[in-house]
């Protein structure tokens, strides 16, 4: 069984305007899943209504294991009264990891991602590069079977988004199914299994590399000059 089934007929936040439609895909185990788009293609209506947080859509969104996901939104949200640790203590106390289990993670990911020295301040006051490696810490306390992550790459240098793709690559050899939107098409070519292409609220093609290839007929192109030239063909039909 997929980690994820998803089958959205159409999807929007008022009931009578629909922002996404027909949108039907599964994510399975070590597989990562690009949903590759510009701003404002729906990328992150899709993931908002996977979540049951669009308010208004008609479809099915199925997951194996009861919602076992984390989610890494694109701008990171922290409860203001809490410092990094208190918030690391908060999801080990949610999640009912034993005491020394979630402090040892908590530890091991303040190290890796160098944030141990500020664990004890408030992360609204970090820069946006921690804040982000903060909400990649806590996404990945609990190894669940499901990570939805919208645009990971924005505010993370290079040795911080380094380090983010060895995780993931990671956690995808354990079995984790990754649903990761972004615009950066050099990056997710290198790491993604598959992708769904995304333009003006339509999917222009959907399939691994060597089939998106074959959609837009350049047996050798980059996913950037594919997803160029399919949207571009959408455009001229239009037209």
């Amino acid at each position: 069984m997929s980690l994820l089934s998803v089958d959205i007929k159409w999807a929007g936040y008022q009931a009578d305007k629909k922002i996404i439609e027909n949108i039907k895909f599964s994510l399975e185990r070590g597989e990562i899943i690009g949903l590759i788009g510009p701003n404002g293609a729906g990328k992150s209506t899709i993931i908002k209504t996977i979540l049951g947080i669009t308010g208004h859509y008609e479809g099915k969104i199925i997951f194996a294991n009861d919602k076992d996901y984390s989610y890494i939104p694109e701008k990171p949200v922290f409860y203001d009264e809490l410092t990094l640790w208190e918030h690391l203590h908060f999801i080990g106390a949610a999640e009912e990891m034993p005491e020394t289990e979630y402090k040892a993670k908590a530890n091991e990911l303040l190290e890796m991602y160098r944030l141990k020295n500020y664990a004890h301040q408030f992360p609204g006051s970090y820069s946006k590069g921690m804040q982000q490696k903060a909400m990649l810490i806590f996404a990945l306390m609990t190894k669940p079977s499901v990570y939805i992550i919208d645009e990971p790459f924005v505010g993370l240098d290079p040795s911080a988004m380094k380090l983010f793709l060895s995780s993931i690559e990671k956690v995808k050899r354990e079995g984790a199914g990754i649903l990761m939107s972004t615009h950066v098409l050099d990056t997710a070519e290198k790491v993604c299994d598959r992708f769904l292409l995304r333009h003006e609220g339509h999917i222009a093609a959907a399939g691994t590399l060597e089939e998106i290839r074959q959609q837009s007929q350049l047996s050798n192109g980059s996913l950037f000059d594919c997803f160029h030239v399919l949207t571009e063909e959408i455009n001229d039909v239009r037209v």
